[in-house]
């Protein structure tokens, strides 16, 4: 009996395991949803609100699509911002000052991205640079042409498929912003789990060495990566343009650590070998949530960097133990909890949530007297 009991535990460790990732996700997204139910939900949940929030999420799906296999293969691209700017940049410049069709300028902006990740994929695997000290220098040289392109104009007023990539709609009332988000994130889920690519992917972040050894080619898949993490920060740039039927030198500042910080609250380790796209999708969606939740109860910008910090620390420290556990053998997800280490863990995830909505909290004290300063 206690055999069969045994067994039965492992099982559902086995059927929990793939899954866990995204628990984080979408525990702060009820507990976020509970929250606004109580204190504002006739702004939180009306249409209006909820189609703010898709459409914000949507600009972010396709760059963390792509960032889910640059992180998993253990690699980083904080070059995705100044890509999307400068891609759009060239867009406009083709269509508003050179008078070029859009059908060509669009194409050129995605392979432009696709073009400067490459350069970045190369820099890497070629020169030896580290991820980090590559992507942030080609972050400045991106940001730095746009800056010279662009000279300070803002450009606006973008011939009509533009516009209808950035904030157009279906027949009915689904966004098209949407649907190019979904579907990017489906077909990286595709890719992740259905191609070569994707299994090279998980190879390479777990043991580039042992990867190498066994025949994978891993500098070009390497840059493979970086060139789909191009290419889509170039279609997040469009879309961007699109939403707001302009564009500048200075947009998508905060691109990377936004898109950064939702694959790894999705559950994709920083170490690498371990991703989930389902767990992406839910971290973009968490992360645009919590931003609208705090604009809603007026709560200044800079405490929405707070959350988003607070979020990335818990997420990377329980994703950091359970890898550990995996390397000790804990017997699972059920027995690593059981443990001293898990129970503490625990408690720190739910002060980690409690302090969240304490945060909350506060913005809808102070939102019920907003000329308070005057």
């Amino acid at each position: 009996m206690a055999a069969g009991d045994t067994q039965a535990v492992r099982t559902l460790n086995e059927r929990i395991e793939p899954y866990f990732a995204i628990i984080g996700p979408m525990a702060m997204i009820l507990a976020l949803l509970l929250f606004m139910a109580i204190v504002e939900p006739a702004r939180y949940f009306r249409w209006s609100n909820v189609n703010l929030i898709l459409l914000d999420a949507a600009l972010y799906m396709p760059m963390a699509m792509a960032m889910t296999f640059v992180i998993t293969q253990r690699g980083i691209d904080l070059s995705v911002g100044s890509i999307a700017a400068l891609s759009a940049i060239i867009m406009a410049f083709l269509i508003k000052q050179f008078g070029f069709s859009v059908y060509f300028a669009l194409p050129i902006a995605l392979g432009l991205g696709a073009l400067m990740g490459l350069v970045n994929g190369l820099i890497i695997t070629r020169f030896n640079v580290p991820d980090l000290i590559g992507t942030l220098a080609m972050d400045l040289v991106y940001r730095g042409f746009a800056l010279v392109i662009a000279k300070g104009l803002v450009l606006a007023r973008f011939p009509e498929l533009i516009t209808e990539i950035g904030r157009g709609r279906l027949p009915g009332l689904i966004p098209i912003p949407v649907v190019i988000g979904i579907a990017t994130m489906i077909a990286g889920f595709v890719l992740l789990r259905r191609s070569h690519f994707g299994r090279y992917t998980i190879a390479i972040g777990s043991n580039p060495e042992a990867a190498e050894l066994t025949g994978i080619a891993v500098n070009r898949h390497k840059v493979y990566a970086y060139v789909l993490c191009g290419a889509c920060a170039a279609l997040a740039g469009v879309m961007l343009t699109g939403k707001l039927n302009a564009i500048q030198a200075t947009s998508a500042p905060y691109f990377n650590l936004h898109v950064i910080a939702a694959v790894v609250v999705g559950g994709t380790s920083l170490f690498g070998g371990r991703a989930s796209m389902i767990g992406s999708f839910a971290g973009v969606l968490l992360l645009s949530m919590m931003i609208n939740a705090l604009v809603t109860l007026r709560i200044e910008f800079f405490w929405q960097s707070v959350a988003s910090g607070v979020v990335i620390v818990s997420s990377v420290a329980l994703y950091s133990w359970m890898q550990k556990k995996d390397r000790d053998g804990a017997g699972g997800l059920i027995a690593a909890l059981m443990t001293s280490e898990g129970q503490k863990l625990t408690r720190f995830s739910a002060f980690i949530i409690g302090a969240l909505i304490l945060l909350l909290a506060i913005g809808a004290i102070f939102a019920g007297n907003p000329q308070a300063s005057g």
